[in-house]
């Protein structure tokens, strides 16, 4: 198990191992094979629930007055008796999650810039561009936008639901929320580093993130591990870590994962969120499918649960969908997905392909209006940034995947800024 320690001790821990950062996988939580959302009650303790059903208490509310529900893992699927004493619908809960997006290319840690300007070591993360990520912000406005909106996301969290991030990164060095409230889900301590090596999710996080800080530089990022090396996550991590992060007061909540089936614990964590007016951007999905995963593919449900929920594909520089996204009507919004450029552990960079890398584009989108100011009502964001796009299916482009690119296209960051934030 990677140690627990106290945050004032994190900083020294971190640095002592900057010399040789974790590659390989150092622990993990317990990983039940069902999970289950149980009503309890006022007089029910964990220890009573835990013994009734003979399961572990993976999350507890903190306030119940009434009726509510804890989430329980189990190791079997409950007896019908057991059924009746308020066990809800019992799911899967093991790799039910998965993070999409695949690395194209690595360079070396003297890569880093800042305002185009080459630059050796990061200068403390106040990076504003990778050059070669400029036919990507060219295509967004990312530069006029950042103008419009110079606060630049400060004020704003955004938590990233990852495989964790290079925490020793030089391009976060300022850049993350408190560390009393990072956590990582999957190892069960509270150190969300990236773990493993080359392949996989190794460095997936840290794309993400950078990707967010790249669009809304003031921005804070929370890191929150639900993933393993190889990608894959559970249901329990995933619902647990969206509503610690609300909790943590992160308003934006950043999801470059998915699952084929829909999980409605995860769906109710991201409903109550939802309904407290913090916002969840998640990515559509890379296997080329006429539907996307979930939960993205509820971002057009009706109340809160679709009006702060935002789905993400990807298109290429052209504005033609990408070869690997997936693609629905339920999709509300694409952007370009391919060769991202961003931080990679071991203070590299890194560029990725996928809805992934889209996702956090949206996010960091969020963050720059959100900490300008609004002029729209702040359920109406999302519907905003979904209509002031770019229309990807003009002159008959697209015409396969009408409808099913979002609703309009392609993000217009300038559009979106003009038509919700104070100018």
């Amino acid at each position: 198990m990677k140690p627990i320690l106290p945050a004032a001790l994190l900083t020294t821990a971190l640095l002592a191992a900057c010399s040789d950062a974790p590659t390989t996988p150092t622990g993990q939580a317990p990983r039940p094979a069902y999970v289950s959302a149980v009503q309890v009650t006022a007089t029910d303790t964990p220890a009573s629930v835990s013994r009734r059903l003979g399961g572990t208490i993976l999350s507890w509310p903190t306030d119940c007055t009434d009726s509510c529900s804890a989430l329980v893992g189990l190791n079997e699927r409950p007896s019908a008796a057991l059924s009746a004493q308020g066990v809800g619908r019992v799911e899967r809960n093991r790799d039910v999650f998965s993070g999409g997006g695949a690395i194209t290319a690595v360079m070396g840690g003297n890569r880093a810039y800042i305002t185009g300007q080459q630059q050796d070591p990061w200068e403390g993360g106040n990076y504003r561009a990778i050059p070669e990520n400029t036919p990507r912000w060219q295509k967004i406005g990312l530069e006029r936008a950042q103008a419009m909106a110079p606060g630049l996301g400060e004020g704003v969290t955004v938590a990233v639901i990852d495989s964790g991030i290079d925490l020793l990164h030089p391009a976060f060095a300022g850049a993350l929320s408190a560390p009393s409230t990072w956590k990582d889900f999957y190892a069960g301590d509270d150190l969300p580093q990236e773990e493993g090596q080359s392949g996989g999710a190794y460095g997936h996080g840290t794309n993400v993130a950078g990707i967010v800080l790249q669009v809304a530089p003031r921005a804070k990022i929370m890191p929150l591990r639900v993933l393993g090396p190889d990608g894959s996550g559970d249901v329990a991590g995933v619902a647990q870590a969206i509503l610690y992060a609300a909790d943590q007061g992160a308003q934006v909540i950043n999801l470059s994962l998915g699952s084929v089936e829909n999980s409605s614990i995860v769906q109710d964590a991201v409903r109550q969120v939802a309904e407290r007016g913090v916002y969840v951007v998640a990515s559509a999905g890379n296997e080329n499918q006429d539907r996307i995963s979930y939960p993205a593919a509820l971002a057009r449900s009706k109340g809160a649960l679709g009006e702060f929920l935002l789905s993400a594909g990807s298109t290429d520089l052209n504005d033609l969908k990408s070869s690997f996204s997936n693609y629905a009507r339920t999709l509300e919004i694409v952007g370009p997905g391919e060769n991202v450029y961003a931080p990679y552990p071991d203070g590299r960079i890194a560029s990725w392909s996928g809805t992934s890398m889209v996702s956090p584009m949206m996010a960091g989108a969020l963050a720059l209006s959100l900490g300008q100011g609004l002029t729209v009502a702040p359920k109406d964001l999302t519907k905003k940034l979904a209509e002031s796009a770019f229309d990807v299916y003009e002159h008959g482009a697209n015409e396969a995947y009408r409808d099913m690119l979002g609703v309009k296209g392609r993000v217009d960051l300038v559009a979106f800024l003009s038509r919700t934030t104070q100018q």
